[in-house]
């Protein structure tokens, strides 16, 4: 049986600001915080969760390009 996937969900500017706020406070919101966050933002605690989950990755994967960058490009080179 195909698995029901849920419709993607669209966030506003508004929203995304708050979100990538909230995100500066704090990587791993707890469960509390998760709950507070989706009442502003006017989506569902579980939302929020894949949000979080998924903004993290892309935050790994910044900060592995940098560090790849760094290496590439040394300032020390002079």
């Amino acid at each position: 049986l195909p698995v029901k996937k849920k419709p993607r969900t669209f966030y506003s500017a508004e929203q995304l600001e708050e979100l990538e706020k909230m995100f500066q406070e704090d990587h791993y919101p707890d469960n509390e915080k998760r709950r507070e966050i989706a009442a502003v933002v006017g989506v569902t605690p579980q939302r929020i969760l894949i949000w979080f989950q998924n903004r993290r990755a892309k935050w790994r994967k910044l900060q592995k390009l940098s560090i790849k960058g760094n290496r590439k490009y040394p300032a020390s080179s002079a």
